[in-house]
């Protein structure tokens, strides 16, 4: 038992740190949205909700200007006040946001913020092992080269969610009747409309994938899935 303390601490230490941060995106969350009430959008998401069976989507706004959509731990999708305001004055149509709102109904049915818990807790106790392992033959060095690993690690586990997310909302709105037309046109928008906020970096090292890699993936879903 006590051999695996040093994989143990930092696994617990990582899953009270995970719960910590959900629960203040819950209080921030709480205290900072509104449900959505615009009709053409609901008509939109009542007919996303049909395909799928269910009574409604249930959107709220998240009131703060960067460009965004979020699916909260607890479910709950949100749209930022900044992408509807996009929306409001006529750069983004309501099926492109729909598409927004279509992907993040991906990570939850996906259960992406489950897995991201456990993703969290695993690379804490990896980097901790990985520093006490490259420490033996870089001295000083190995906490720097351990959190770079399990950085490489992270940022691929996190585009491969944002693969399958795409790929969801990708189904949901042909289903829907809709295609995926909005979906592409609406990446073909996102580095005005986030203002490069990921600036440049390796691709290696990107949380989300490149948008013609993004959109390259959808293509080939669509001709699979429509022909």
């Amino acid at each position: 038992m006590t051999k695996l303390l040093p994989i143990l601490l930092p696994l617990i230490y990582g899953f009270i740190l995970y719960r910590f941060s959900v629960w203040r995106t819950h209080r921030e969350l709480d205290a900072q949205s509104t449900r959505l009430a615009d009709p053409k959008l609901k008509a939109i998401t009542d007919q996303m909700a049909a395909a799928l069976d269910i009574a409604e989507i249930p959107v709220h706004i998240y009131e703060i200007q960067p460009v965004n959509g979020l699916a909260a731990p607890d479910g709950r999708i949100f749209i930022t006040r900044g992408f509807y305001e996009e929306y409001r004055q006529g750069r983004v149509s309501a099926e492109e946001l729909a598409s927004v709102i279509a992907h993040e109904l991906g990570h939850v049915a996906l259960g992406h913020a489950r897995k991201r818990m456990i993703d969290f807790s695993g690379q804490n106790a990896l980097r901790t092992v990985l520093t006490m392992m490259i420490s033996r033959f870089l001295p000083g060095a190995g906490a720097y080269v351990a959190r770079f690993l399990t950085r490489l690690v992270a940022a691929g586990l996190s585009r491969s969610d944002e693969y399958e997310a795409d790929a969801y909302a990708t189904a949901l709105m042909i289903k829907s009747g809709f295609g995926a037309g909005a979906q592409k046109s609406l990446f073909g928008k996102l580095d005005a409309l986030t203002q490069g906020r990921g600036g440049v970096m390796p691709a290696w090292l990107m949380s989300h994938p490149k948008t013609a890699d993004r959109i390259a993936a959808i293509e080939k879903n669509e001709v699979k899935w429509q022909g």
